[in-house]
């Protein structure tokens, strides 16, 4: 980690050995971040930091008394999910079920159990969630044209999404086969933050606030009637995006179960499930501060915390414990970070390439349309063991996963 202090208000504290592995516009992004009024202490760029909206992904920033939609994110609460189990790779590898491997009866298990992509359920599921928001309208009420999110989430809960959210079956260091995924609050998030984003826009032009325009970092007191309405809904996303994941956790590990129990006739448990969001703002409390933390991409860890990274598809992933440090406001990296924007990497990587480097690893792919797969492809993002590198006084890993089978959008 190094400090940056030229040009800027406040410090930035940038988790990478060197300015030059940034690229211009995440820099320009964190520039303008520390050089907001609100701003507590410095702004942190983690290891697997690039261009965002408004705000790098994988910046985390501490603010007094504010709080910035686009610095929480379009997808609130996106996140991960993880569970062991104790079944071994080797106990399973070669038996066969009628459909090919028990690997790939479990990824069409979950094709067929988990919609991905646009798709959504054909009826409204259970939701204790948005059963809870209903009898709590008031909260929401006073923004009408996005209370159709809360009946509209009946039919997308449990539901994967597209883009880098994946379901993933994964061996660990000891052989034992692990269950990840990464997904948020689908549509309900996008359409919250660009309606505050919008709301914060219309309050800084009417209050002619010194935060300029086009730095998309338009605010909301907390103590204002528009602030505490996006923490009602910010709340409501982020625990729709916990209970999203929950469900398709639930689906999958079903699925697993059932496949293994019937052709391997093994008893199959799971274990040491955490569920953690990247996407969100929290009041928290630091250097002698109530403030409100803002990690985009970004993972909170606090000591002893365990918290899931992300690697790309057919690379690793791990399981990590916080080490609560201070400088970071307790927060790590969510992933390894995009290396290729998504049109730059379907012009480097042919569809060909990547499907060719999945059965050279012996990765299962359960994907309807290949045309995209080089998007989410390895190579498209940074490496995952560089990034963790980077960031050794921030997390101590605790498993290190590699991909065996992946359901994608």
């Amino acid at each position: 980690m190094f400090v940056r202090k030229e040009n800027t208000k406040y410090p930035l504290k940038i988790w990478l050995e060197e300015l030059e592995q940034l690229e211009g516009s995440c820099l320009e992004q964190a520039e303008n971040l520390a050089n907001l009024p609100f701003i507590h202490k410095w702004v942190c760029l983690m290891p697997d930091t690039h261009t965002g909206k408004g705000m790098p992904i994988g910046g985390v920033i501490a603010t007094k008394d504010v709080i910035i939609p686009n610095a929480v994110g379009a997808d609130i609460g996106c996140g991960m999910n993880f569970v062991a189990t104790n079944v071994k790779k080797e106990q399973i590898a070669e038996i066969q079920t009628g459909n090919g491997t028990i690997v790939q009866t479990v990824i069409g298990n979950w094709m067929r159990n988990i919609p991905v992509g646009v798709k959504r359920y054909k009826k409204p599921q259970e939701s204790s969630v948005l059963d809870q928001a209903k009898q709590e309208l008031d909260r929401y009420e006073t923004n009408r044209s996005l209370l159709p999110l809360i009946e509209d989430g009946y039919y997308q809960v449990g539901t994967l999404g597209g883009g880098n959210h994946f379901v993933e079956l994964q061996e660990d260091e000891n052989g034992y086969l692990c269950i990840m995924l990464h997904s948020g609050s689908r549509h309900m998030g996008k359409e919250i933050c660009d309606y505050f984003h919008q709301v914060a826009r219309e309050l800084n032009n009417k209050y002619y606030s010194q935060v300029p325009e086009s730095y998309r970092l338009c605010f909301l007191p907390v103590d204002t009637k528009e602030g505490r309405q996006y923490i009602h809904w910010m709340q409501l996303a982020l625990d729709y995006a916990f209970e999203n994941r929950s469900r398709m956790m639930k689906i999958a590990c079903q699925g697993f179960r059932e496949t293994v129990e019937k052709f391997a006739g093994l008893n199959v448990e799971f274990s040491g499930e955490v569920n953690c969001h990247h996407n969100y703002a929290s009041l928290e409390n630091h250097y002698d501060a109530n403030v409100w933390v803002h990690r985009k991409g970004a993972t909170r860890v606090r000591q002893g915390e365990v918290a899931v990274i992300p690697g790309a598809m057919g690379s690793y992933s791990y399981v990590v414990e916080g080490k609560g440090n201070p400088e970071s406001f307790c927060s790590s990296s969510h992933g390894a970070g995009r290396a290729y924007s998504r049109s730059g990497a379907r012009e480097a990587f042919t569809v060909e390439q990547v499907i060719v480097d999945l059965k050279e690893q012996g990765v299962v792919l359960g994907k309807s349309s290949k045309k995209d797969v080089a998007e989410e492809c390895r190579f498209a993002y940074k490496d995952i063991d560089e990034v963790m590198k980077n960031q050794t006084d921030l997390v101590t890993p605790v498993r290190k996963l590699k991909t065996v089978a992946v359901l994608k959008g």
